[in-house]
């Protein structure tokens, strides 16, 4: 008897998880939020969460903007010419300036210098002037009820609802496509998770409140890992030749060793031996410009997968931080368009998972790209060229 009992709970559990995990994403989505609303309902959200769940809505938009991330395809040139602007850079310098006592307060409580939480609040909102106007909760269902990426966004449902229930943020709260609000767009998570009142006044406002966004955004860095008085990123030059298939973020080597093969800094003077180690980064392959990245570089990737984006947002702190902008150098042209996918199709071909056939240089290109270098014998720096596709 009890284990015919066991095995009727059993099957009664599962029968109430059906519908839910049949509900995951797509289908239904009057099902699909019912099955959200449970998941609510379980987690503690009461009456003013579920009425907002009840009123959120599918909106095209969302999905056209997560369809369309042409910024992706830009080379790391022209999206940093682009994004570190004379407008950035100014009202960067005044933000450092004017909130100075509270960037100072967030490096000694979480050990982030001001100028990397400055530079992000300059790339995502330009200091909080264009947090985004898609409603926020119409956002996140849209994108966890489509089936591309559902299990990046169905987790952060009931974080917002969290904040909506407790009067954080309105119910028809509006941010970014994506789902982040605020003036460094947190998700709802980091929202909850990481959210700082840094002016005292009892709220967590990261739409209006400055000190709130800065300490804040420090405590989103820190929980990333953020390594106190540690560097992040520097420009370098490398030599003609050097072992190009030991270079990559990940690969982190001892200063002295890189200073053997020839690294300098960017003026030509030997590397200062800190103590660390950290990787070449060739963004526009070997001819292009060249950085060495320390751990704390691997935050940015934390941020933001993009290694055009961190790259772009490191180099902005370095700016803010008071380093002159970098050498471009002279970088092979690289394969664009429908070139670039056809490099994609060949390496996909061979059994490389490139992420998909889309034309953007992502990090499973860059990786397949690197392994193909290897085996013919080129400068290993993740660039794709047109003698490369040529030889594939």
């Amino acid at each position: 008897m009890m284990v015919r009992m066991k095995a009727l709970a059993v099957a009664l559990v599962a029968f109430a998880a059906g519908p839910a995990m049949a509900q995951e994403c797509g289908g239904d989505f009057n099902a699909w939020k019912s099955a959200m609303r449970a998941e609510a309902v379980a987690a503690g959200i009461g009456g003013k969460g579920l009425a907002a769940l009840e009123q959120a809505e599918l909106n095209p938009k969302v999905l056209q903007r997560d369809r369309a991330q042409g910024v992706f395809t830009q080379t790391f040139l022209e999206f940093s010419a682009r994004m570190i602007s004379d407008y950035r850079l100014k009202h960067g310098a005044a933000n450092l300036q004017k909130y100075a006592d509270v960037f100072a307060r967030a490096e000694q409580e979480f050990g982030v210098p001001g100028p990397v939480i400055a530079a992000f609040w300059a790339l995502e909102t330009d200091f909080g002037a264009v947090q985004g106007d898609f409603p926020t909760l119409n956002a996140l269902v849209t994108l966890a009820h489509d089936c591309r990426r559902p299990e990046l966004f169905r987790k952060q449902i009931v974080p917002l609802l969290t904040l909506i229930e407790r009067g954080v943020v309105p119910a028809d709260v509006k941010g970014a496509w994506a789902g982040e609000i605020g003036q460094t767009q947190s998700l709802p998570i980091d929202y909850l998770e990481n959210g700082v009142d840094g002016d005292g006044d009892g709220i967590v406002d990261l739409r209006n409140s400055a000190p709130d966004v800065i300490m804040t955004t420090a405590k989103k860095i820190q929980a990333r890992g953020w390594k106190r008085g540690e560097p992040w990123l520097q420009e370098v030059r490398v030599p003609d030749n050097m072992p190009w298939e030991e270079t990559g973020r990940t690969n982190k080597l001892p200063i002295s060793q890189l200073t053997a093969w020839g690294v300098t800094d960017r003026d030509g003077n030997p590397l200062e031996d800190n103590g660390l180690k950290a990787g070449v980064i060739l963004p526009m392959g070997h001819k292009g410009p060249a950085f060495i990245g320390y751990d704390n570089f691997d935050i940015y990737i934390e941020w933001n997968q993009s290694i055009t984006y961190t790259l772009t947002a490191a180099h902005l702190a370095a700016r803010l931080a008071g380093e002159p902008p970098f050498d471009k150098r002279t970088p092979q042209e690289g394969l664009t368009g429908e070139a670039m996918k056809a490099l994609q199709q060949k390496l996909h071909d061979k059994g490389y998972d490139v992420g998909g056939i889309d034309g953007i240089l992502g990090t499973n290109t860059r990786e397949a790209i690197r392994q193909e270098q290897i085996r013919l014998g080129l400068p290993v720096d993740g660039w794709p060229t047109q003698e490369l596709l040529a030889n594939l």
